[in-house]
């Protein structure tokens, strides 16, 4: 099959501007406790072992129009958080690449109350898997950080986690631990199994709140990733996807995502522009 690569500029404009677009909603800050934002947020997740990738749908509850589509999220992944309106929202995954029209693979409700945030997760094993609505915490005191664990991990299903000293032991698959508060600073996370222990080094910024990950790994200690739920009250979304507003993505409105998207389209824009004048000049 030969692949033809001359194209007009246009299509070439096009492609770059719809990637710009795809990619736009990372940009989305996290969430801290506001009056300024009248909604609440929402984050999606995949931490299912052994279940593989899914698109996850956000409905209005009652709608039949998504308000937000992730693609293809994978075991490990999570989104960022999407600031959303009040009120009740259906959260629908579907295996990836399916027709939006197919029954979802699994599904579930949130309610969203002003001012918080929460994490809506798939966990547990394939064969029993579960969407869970996690509160997430938005704050911590003064010259604290507030850390909570999430154990995901099915080829390690029993595990210790050291955080600052503060020692989780014996977390079993699937477990989702209450906060708990450490001192702020950079800190060393050790997650032990009966056979191995694997640790890496996080930074945990004076009121700010995490959520600790460990994954299944082929080795004999488990993965651990760090998710920050809030960077303290400084941090603060703007906006947000208004209830029944549909579409393909949305971005948490702040002002560095707005930026974000602006400098991802002339980027894209510049890109395509060049490579049109070089092909017709072959």
């Amino acid at each position: 099959m030969t692949l033809r690569l001359r194209r007009p500029a246009a299509v070439l404009l096009a492609a770059a501007l719809g990637s710009a677009a795809l990619v736009a909603p990372a940009a989305a800050a996290t969430p801290a406790a506001s009056n300024a934002w009248t909604g609440g947020w929402l984050r999606l997740a995949h931490f299912s072992p052994g279940t593989p990738p899914v698109d996850v749908y956000l409905y209005p509850f009652g709608g039949s129009r998504a308000a937000l589509v992730l693609k293809h999220v994978a075991y490990g992944d999570a989104s960022p958080y999407e600031s959303v309106a009040t009120g009740q929202y259906t959260v629908a995954m579907r295996l990836a690449g399916a027709s939006s029209t197919q029954p979802p693979v699994i599904s579930s409700t949130v309610d969203v109350v002003r001012g918080k945030a929460y994490t809506v997760a798939g966990l547990g094993p394939t064969k029993a898997l579960q969407l869970q609505t996690l509160p997430d915490q938005l704050s911590a005191p003064s010259g604290e950080a507030g850390v909570r664990v999430i154990q995901a991990s099915l080829t390690q299903p029993s595990v210790s986690v050291d955080v600052a000293g503060l020692d989780q032991s014996s977390l079993r698959f699937p477990t989702s631990t209450p906060y708990r508060t450490v001192p702020a600073g950079s800190t060393t996370v050790k997650v032990s199994t009966a056979a191995a222990s694997t640790s890496r080094t996080v930074e945990l910024a004076g009121r700010s709140t995490h959520t600790l990950v460990v994954l299944s790994s082929a080795a004999a200690a488990p993965q651990v990733i760090d998710l920050t739920d809030s960077a303290g009250p400084s941090t603060q979304p703007q906006g947000g996807v208004a209830a029944g507003l549909g579409g393909a993505s949305s971005t948490g409105s702040s002002l560095a995502a707005t930026a974000g998207w602006a400098a991802a389209l002339l980027a894209g824009a510049a890109v395509a522009f060049l490579a049109a004048r070089r092909l017709r000049r072959r």
